[in-house]
């Protein structure tokens, strides 16, 4: 070797590059000897099996809501959360299901009503049959199953023990829950349109017979764990008794006075009706475990029943733990009333909670000029709650054990969004919302698309969907977050990626309008709905 000859000078790092190598190769053909000596091998060489085969499973949610078409061709039920009775998922054996999961039973099914309870699950087919199925329904058979058919049902609500549905008529049917209950209780005699054709029916249920006027009907109903709530085509309102383990004596069947024990002769259900709502046209009722509420035309709102959480929104009083005696719900303490004209536009509730929404109008105060107040005549749309907040299920951010007074739910109130065509701000306002035991869903109604005309022909819309926010308890994973943690403010959900290599961006999890959309070889519009129960929630495209 010559002085100066650089050709002939070793390069250190070359050597340490070299070395690694050497001893990367020899750990790896050591590891892999190893492996195969110890019967790894094969497992590893199935693992790289199942990767290189992983392809996208049709029946999940993965893509869906984020990809327009599957959601439109597709038509499903999505359910997570507590599975402890079969309820999310009967082929499961797990007692709880973290994120949204395909009910395979209602593939390519769309369905007029969808009701799922920690215990028991119930649906209306398009046709109008029921289908149970849960634990709660039967302890060996838990798999969905048609029980009370041929009644064009439209709506149903779960009670502790009962079903009630409302037909497309206005009849009203109250069955038990229990398979056992059906085929041993006392079963009624149906008519035919056959004269003295009659049969007896083949499961045991009962029909609720308010006192109606001529013409009038049954069109909505809601219901908490022992009662039900019945509105009418006239705006009146009636109550009755839903369970038959507990008699509703906490107030909320808005008769004062009325108890077990006190209870006019006549059969224990029989319907009543809440006379102190008389003379207010009611457009809307809702229904918590053991309260309830209703709305008039005139934007009043109205409570009754158990306040132990201050869920009424007035002062919890320990010894007047319920209200039997409906009463209009003050606004003052909320607005001011010398600049805004305050007006309630919807409610809802369950549990111990209630939500309603406010549409507050900007007028002139006193002494002002209308040339000096900028905002005159602006719409704000607001959302309040009251009580039981202690899993966060106020949405207000807080962690409340008991709140009597309504607050705002300050993510969901004072929204607006500019109109292109009256070129104005507008108030984004809930479309809907669904409050479980322990946690809550709110749509809102901000339906927004990419082209200047909508249209709702097949695969040619552009919509994007409706906003969808979630928050309150999460012990069972019914928020769809994957994780236990309870949210005390809404909070968007991801939806799943497309494919395993998560290479599109995040997006969030979105509702679909009303669409047309294929069942079968059929155009059918529909559109997807959400439904939060005791701690279980589902996502299902309705009729």
């Amino acid at each position: 070797m010559h002085p100066g000859d650089d050709s002939q000078v070793s390069n250190p790092s070359s050597h340490w590059l070299r070395n690694s190598f050497g001893f990367a190769v020899a750990g790896t053909a050591a590891y892999f000897g190893y492996s195969y000596v110890n019967g790894d091998w094969q497992t590893w060489v199935d693992r790289q099996k199942e990767v290189k085969k992983e392809v996208i499973d049709v029946n999940d949610l993965r893509a869906d809501f984020i990809q327009e078409k599957r959601s439109l061709k597709s038509p499903a039920v999505y359910t997570w959360g507590s599975n402890v009775y079969k309820v999310v998922d009967p082929g499961s054996k797990g007692t709880d299901v973290k994120t949204p999961r395909r009910f395979k039973y209602f593939n390519d099914q769309v369905l007029r009503d969808f009701k799922v309870d920690e215990k028991s699950g119930a649906a209306i087919t398009e046709n109008g049959d029921l289908v149970q199925w849960g634990k709660g329904y039967s302890e060996t058979e838990f798999k969905p199953t048609k029980t009370l058919v041929g009644k064009n049902l439209a709506s149903l609500v779960l009670s502790e023990s009962r079903i009630v549905a409302l037909s497309s008529d206005g009849t009203i049917y109250s069955l038990p829950i229990s398979k056992e209950d059906q085929s041993t209780g006392p079963k009624s005699r149906e008519s035919s349109w056959v004269p003295f054709w009659g049969s007896q029916s083949t499961l045991s249920y009962r029909l609720l017979k308010p006192s109606l006027k001529l013409g009038e009907k049954i069109t909505a109903i809601r219901g908490g764990l022992e009662h039900v709530i019945l509105l009418t085509s006239y705006g009146r309102v009636f109550t009755a008794a839903a369970s038959t383990e507990h008699y509703p004596s906490l107030g909320q069947l808005g008769v004062p006075g009325l108890s077990f024990t006190t209870r006019p002769s006549g059969p224990v259900d029989m319907c009543h009706e809440v006379t102190a709502l008389r003379g207010s046209k009611i457009i809307e009722v809702a229904s918590g475990d053991y309260h309830s509420l209703a709305l008039s035309k005139d934007g009043r709102l109205f409570a009754w029943g158990d306040n132990s959480f201050g869920q009424l929104g007035v002062d919890f009083e320990p010894e007047f733990p319920f209200k039997d005696t409906p009463f209009a719900l003050s606004l003052n303490k909320l607005y001011r009333l010398n600049t805004s004209s305050p007006k309630v536009t919807s409610v809802s509730a369950g549990g111990a909670n209630t939500f309603f929404t406010v549409d507050s109008k900007r007028i002139l105060g006193r002494g002002e000029e209308a040339a000096n107040v900028r905002d005159l005549g602006r719409v704000t749309a607001d959302t309040w709650t009251c009580g039981r907040g202690i899993w966060g299920t106020l949405g207000a951010g807080k962690w409340i054990h008991l709140q009597d007074t309504p607050i705002k739910v300050k993510d969901l109130s004072g929204l607006g969004e500019y109109d292109e065509k009256t070129r104005q701000m507008l108030p984004i306002r809930l479309r809907a919302m669904s409050v479980g035991t322990t946690h809550v869903a709110a749509l809102l109604d901000n339906k927004t698309n990419l082209s200047a005309k909508n249209t709702g022909e097949l695969d040619k819309t552009n919509d994007w969907g409706y906003e969808v926010f979630w928050w309150g308890g999460n012990e069972h994973f019914q928020l769809g977050t994957g994780k236990r943690t309870n949210l005390p403010k809404p909070t968007y959900i991801k939806a799943p990626p497309e494919s395993r290599q998560n290479l599109e961006p995040e997006a969030r999890l979105q509702i679909m309008p009303r669409h047309k959309g294929k069942v079968g070889k059929r155009t059918v519009s529909m559109e997807q709905r959400v439904e939060c129960g005791r701690h279980v929630s589902a996502i299902f495209s309705a009729v």
